[in-house]
């Protein structure tokens, strides 16, 4: 008999992992000065939005049992700041970020998912946190990969279903015998 659900570590890690594929995706069909573009001074480029996620997942998930999400050693407010120069540093920033985060995320096991943590002082259980930079970080990968988007216009490769191809994506999936699995399974695949 097949496994119903994967366990909830397992599956918020994979999650995490398409989500960081994304947004590398995005980032590797940009030109490099592409990354410090902004449509005005109210704007974020794709450097000051990852100078932010690698700040908070620092600042979250380093000593993420023992101490407050909120690190006295962050300056949010300098992530949007142009303060990344170069290609190179995004991406070192990026990846330092999902490093930590990573590092955090698989430490963790599933009796701590109760566990109480703080974040500005306001608690949180494990989970709960786990689920908040759930919705956060895709929020910011969702606006790199608007970015990019509208940055290489005609010339950008699709990360999700091609415009008029929903028909034979699904048909594909229909022709494959039912199974349980993780809905990143395929597409980190078909993404790569």
């Amino acid at each position: 008999m097949e496994k119903p659900t994967l366990p909830y570590l397992e599956s918020v890690r994979k999650q995490f992992v398409y989500y960081k594929t994304l947004g590398e995706k995005a980032i590797a069909q940009l030109e490099a000065d592409q990354l410090f573009a902004r449509t005005n001074e109210d704007t974020n480029s794709i450097a000051m939005i990852v100078n932010h996620l690698s700040g908070n997942m620092l600042s979250r998930w380093t000593d993420f049992l023992t101490s407050d999400g909120e690190k006295p050693w962050r300056d949010r407010d300098s992530e949007f700041e142009e303060t990344l120069n170069t290609k190179e540093q995004v991406m070192l920033a990026w990846e330092k970020g999902w490093t930590c985060f990573f590092a955090a995320l698989d430490a963790l096991t599933d009796d701590q998912l109760s566990q109480i943590i703080y974040i500005r002082n306001e608690g949180h259980t494990v989970m709960e946190a786990i689920n908040r930079q759930l919705a956060h970080y895709p929020y910011h990968v969702g606006q790199i990969v608007f970015c990019a988007k509208m940055l290489k216009k005609s010339q950008w490769d699709s990360l999700s279903i091609p415009k008029n191809a929903s028909k034979t994506y699904n048909s594909d999936k229909f022709a494959k015998e039912k199974s349980v699995r993780h809905f990143t399974d395929d597409e980190l695949d078909r993404i790569k």
